[in-house]
């Protein structure tokens, strides 16, 4: 056994979403558990950091400004060979909304406001 084996990486997760409040409360809750956590404000910007950082989970808000988070999601899914993980947030209530982002190959799709409890469990599930 190798003395100097490298130390397991934190998994990186990408947080994409307007509301600063949001933001926060998740980055502290993911932080807390060990978690390297990098923030978008808007979905342009995240599909940028998705793209350059290659996050090991994105965590997707749906209403954006300038790219929803269902732009975003249809990109990633197109244009990577190994798809990112991807848990969608959302305070929309439609059926329809879960279904499309579904079809796009969502991981989860939790529904704002959401127990952090619920988010680290789907969190854990997909990276841990």
């Amino acid at each position: 056994m190798d003395e100097k084996a490298t130390p397991v990486q934190p998994k990186r997760i990408l947080l994409v979403d307007d509301d600063a409040e949001i933001i926060e409360s998740m980055r502290f809750a993911l932080e807390a558990k060990g978690y390297t956590t990098l923030v978008a404000r808007d979905g342009n910007q995240g599909l940028a950091m998705a793209e350059r950082e290659d996050p090991d989970l994105v965590i997707l808000d749906m209403m954006m400004p300038k790219r929803s988070g269902f732009l975003v999601l249809e990109k990633l899914r197109r244009t990577r060979p190994v798809p990112m993980r991807i848990i969608m947030i959302t305070a929309n209530e439609g059926s329809r909304h879960k279904a499309y982002a579904e079809m796009l190959g969502v991981d989860d799709y939790i529904r704002k406001p959401f127990a952090m409890d619920r988010l680290l469990a789907s969190v854990e599930r997909l990276v841990g």
